[in-house]
């Protein structure tokens, strides 16, 4: 099994289906909001020609309105790695949702049942101080946790604040005590790590052409069919194209500020996965053909070693 993680717009779409052609893979998505159907945009999902030309998994499984979990996905995931190695094929996992990722490889733990009195409590905090209040609790309570959630993502913060309350020990920590880790796999972990400047380049363009594609006009036909209340609505570049919509920003200041929010979330994103065991960092980004070189023998390289 091969992981391919990293920051947004490094490169990992490209990367994990380069390596899928040549080493006979399917790929299975690890990303929050592209499990969700109608989201195209704004997720910078693979393209539907590129998810015919190598199969994929874990993408469109839910509606805007039906929850997915961490567990949710984790469980899913497990399905797709066996139904693919049953086939056969090299199971390749790409993706930059790092709570998604550690549910998936290192197991979940017995998550207390909901306590819907907080969540109101929480919610009406939001509603009189912000999201950002509500993120600096978090951070309080849970620095890990809140260092991979977005501070607009109110729900994930909401579960995780609910979860270290519940238990009186952070969300992140009762991760590691009572999991079932994923066995029966040996793992590669390949970690796209390009210089901040092209990075950075990359993310601002990427978040520019979210909006000449559209994003707007997208955003507005999710919003007819599942309110503004649908959490996520709430992600990055949705969360911009709907202010726009209410007349909150100008198109150029959604823009500026998406880009701005993608280059923080890179990151975190970053800050996650150095944490991650015996990662192969590789110094750029996925589309580059010496980057694909070095994945390449790293992967036949393993391969090798596991026959």
């Amino acid at each position: 099994m091969v992981v391919l993680l990293g920051a947004t717009a490094s490169g990992k779409t490209a990367l994990s289906l380069a390596l899928a052609e040549r080493f006979d893979g399917e790929i299975v998505s690890c990303d929050s909001v592209a499990v969700y159907r109608g989201m195209e945009i704004g997720t910078a999902k693979p393209s539907f020609a590129e998810r015919e030309q190598v199969p994929h998994h874990g993408i469109d499984t839910h509606a805007p309105d039906e929850p997915c979990t961490a567990g949710d996905y984790a469980r899913r995931a497990r399905e797709s790695l066996a139904g693919i190695a049953g086939r056969g094929h090299l199971p390749i996992v790409a993706g930059g949702t790092g709570l998604y990722l550690r549910a998936l490889i290192d197991g979940l733990f017995p998550a207390p049942e909901r306590n819907d009195a907080l969540r109101e409590l929480l919610r009406a905090r939001v509603a009189r101080r912000g999201a950002a209040h509500l993120h600096r609790t978090l951070t309080r309570l849970d620095p890990k946790a809140a260092q991979a959630i977005h501070p607009n993502d109110i729900p994930k913060a909401i579960r995780a604040i609910e979860v270290s309350l519940a238990a009186k020990t952070p969300m992140t920590e009762q991760w590691e005590a009572g999991r079932e880790a994923l066995t029966g796999y040996r793992i590669l972990r390949i970690g796209l790590d390009p210089p901040r400047e092209e990075l950075y380049h990359r993310i601002n363009h990427r978040a520019g052409a979210m909006f000449e594609r559209g994003l707007v006009a997208e955003t507005r036909d999710l919003l007819a069919r599942y309110g503004a209340d649908c959490r996520p609505l709430s992600s990055l570049g949705y969360a911009e194209a709907s202010a726009v919509l209410r007349g909150e920003m100008t198109l150029d200041e959604a823009v500026a500020q998406a880009r701005q929010g993608h280059r923080n979330y890179a990151k975190r994103q970053m800050t996650w996965f150095r944490r991650e065991p015996d990662v192969l960092w590789l110094k750029g980004c996925g589309d580059d053909p010496a980057i694909l070189a070095e994945a390449v023998d790293a992967v036949q390289n393993h391969l090798n070693a596991t026959r």
